[in-house]
């Protein structure tokens, strides 16, 4: 429904001197000061851990593919909870909501997207190098080359932030409330969509592109590659053997399952199904539980990642006594 006062003005033409209300949990007044500690607790461990297995991977000499993966996956996770978090934890300590600039909340947008968008792309590449080595083992060295990883790397970075730009270009092009209260504690696609003065079919419609690229197309390649590598592991009559390979895909299908799940949620639906307090529930998980247990899953399931940990406090160790 139009909003009371909407103008059609451009947003970018006026953003300079706009400002938007993020509320984010204002209605819990009382439980302000738990919230701030505990989203504080659970991002400092978060970048703990992230940077943790950032720096072991990068002081390591001799990388996998999967290593190399698994470093950009904790770049990218360290970007994405510093885009987010401290901003949330600002609109705690203020009691009414914490306000953000247009061309600020617009940047906060398109860094998410630009962000999650890469992290599944990543996922799709890191399931294509599990393809690889259990499918076709033999040829994992020449298929899965530093240069090769290097590209796939930065074509995933630059196919999901060019998404999130276009998105993020057609959210703010709408003409919007001139209340410019968000329902949420970070400006998320939806929540912006919800101050939409009018129904804009070309701004749903880049949300539904943005989701089939960043979201059904990856998956589909995460799909096809665990497809092939089931059918190669029912080849295998040895069930120890068959074992130890699926082992290594378990830490990637955790992480997947978790990231897919949340924004499958928050974005495959329709526009009439925004709930602000269910979707503010749902993105605190993708947003700073999911993070965290990132590092944690990879630490106790990849057994490279314990032998590099094991490694650093042996350093340690051996620099403090010298």
């Amino acid at each position: 429904m139009p909003c009371e006062g909407c103008t059609e003005r451009d947003n970018v033409s006026t953003g300079a001197t706009m400002e938007f209300l993020l509320l984010g949990f204002s209605e819990l007044l009382h439980l302000r000061l738990l919230l701030f500690l505990l989203f504080l607790i659970v991002h400092l461990v978060t970048l703990a851990g992230n940077m943790m297995i950032f720096m072991a991977v990068v002081m390591e000499p001799s990388r996998s593919p999967m290593l190399f993966f698994l470093c950009q996956l904790s770049a990218v996770e360290l970007c994405y909870t510093l885009v987010i978090v401290p901003k949330a934890l600002l609109g705690l300590v203020a009691a009414g909501g914490s306000a953000i600039s247009v061309p600020g909340c617009a940047a906060q947008m398109q860094l998410f997207v630009g962000l999650g968008g890469a992290e599944c792309f990543l996922l799709a590449a890191m399931a294509y190098d599990r393809y690889v080595a259990i499918c076709q083992p033999l040829r994992y060295a020449a298929l899965m080359g530093e240069g090769l990883c290097l590209r796939l790397a930065l074509t995933c970075a630059l196919a999901a932030f060019a998404v999130g730009l276009a998105l993020t270009v057609a959210v703010f092009r709408l003409p919007l409330c001139p209340s410019r209260r968000i329902d949420h504690f970070f400006c998320d696609v939806p929540a912006v969509l919800q101050l939409a003065c009018a129904q804009s079919y070309a701004a749903e419609l880049a949300l539904l592109a943005a989701c089939v690229l960043l979201l059904l197309l990856p998956f589909l390649l995460i799909l096809a590659s665990y497809v092939s590598i089931a059918v190669a592991l029912s080849g295998i009559t040895c069930p120890v053997g068959r074992g130890k390979a699926f082992s290594t895909c378990v830490s990637h299908l955790a992480i997947t399952f978790l990231h897919y799940g949340c924004a499958t949620f928050i974005y495959v639906r329709p526009k009439s199904s925004y709930s602000p307090a269910r979707d503010k529930v749902v993105s605190l998980v993708y947003t700073n539980i999911t993070p965290l247990m990132y590092p944690l899953i990879y630490s106790l399931r990849n057994k490279e990642i314990r032998g590099i940990l094991r490694k650093m406090l042996r350093r340690k160790k051996i620099g403090e006594l010298g």
